[in-house]
């Protein structure tokens, strides 16, 4: 392993609060975490908050038009709040394009993404107090505003793997497990096992570096 990836899992490590365990590549927290008050707009421009969304699970998916993992996950986001969405779960699609709305409309338009509302932080305030590093990054947001887990790099949002661990999320009682068992395992990320309790640099290859 080059030595910038052994020092960049190092940093991660550093930052990163003590993990759970790890499952379709999330890394859970060990107890749900406060999620800083997140301000963005929506494409009219009007403000919004974070706190609206109390009293659902939600996943926070932070993203740009210019990250290509981005652009190909986002399909698949669509499709699962086209699946999921209702009043107990919503996907939260929040662009942190500098361009302005206009490039996720066209964005949107291109991709034929319909079930997700526009939202966008053109400061990119949003990303810095969330500490991510790495685009795309997926925070899974129980209905109390507390961060359960994140997960660095794209997914395949719509897949049946990936739609039954969210469901045993959604609507679950706050602070509950919901069956992930609290020792740590083994998975498989690009052919190559990783601990499930350390924060994977591995998945900082597939996902965009931040645009300062």
């Amino acid at each position: 392993m080059k030595r910038s990836v052994i020092l960049i899992a190092g940093f991660l490590i550093a930052l990163t609060p003590p993990a759970l365990a790890q499952d379709g590549s999330f890394v859970f927290q060990q107890t749900p975490q406060p999620v800083s008050a997140l301000q963005f707009q929506d494409e009219s421009g009007a403000p919004h908050s974070l706190k609206e969304f109390r009293g659902k699970t939600i996943l926070l998916n932070i993203w740009a038009t210019w990250c290509l993992p981005c652009r190909k996950e986002m399909p698949t986001l669509d499709k699962l709040q086209a699946e999921l969405g209702g009043d107990k779960f919503q996907v939260v699609a929040l662009s942190i394009d500098v361009a302005g709305p206009n490039a996720v409309r066209k964005f949107f338009a291109e991709f034929n993404i319909r079930n997700l509302a526009l939202y966008i932080d053109q400061t990119n305030r949003s990303a810095a107090d969330l500490g991510v590093v790495g685009l795309p990054t997926t925070l899974l947001i129980n209905e109390n505003g507390q961060e359960l887990g994140r997960l660095v790099g794209p997914a395949e949002w719509d897949s049946p793997e990936m739609r039954d661990l969210l469901q045993k999320y959604i609507g679950a009682r706050s602070g509950s497990r919901s069956g992930i068992d609290p020792v740590a395992t083994a998975i498989r990320v690009r052919g190559r096992a990783v601990r499930s309790d350390v924060p994977s640099a591995l998945m900082l290859e597939t996902s965009c570096k931040m645009e300062m």
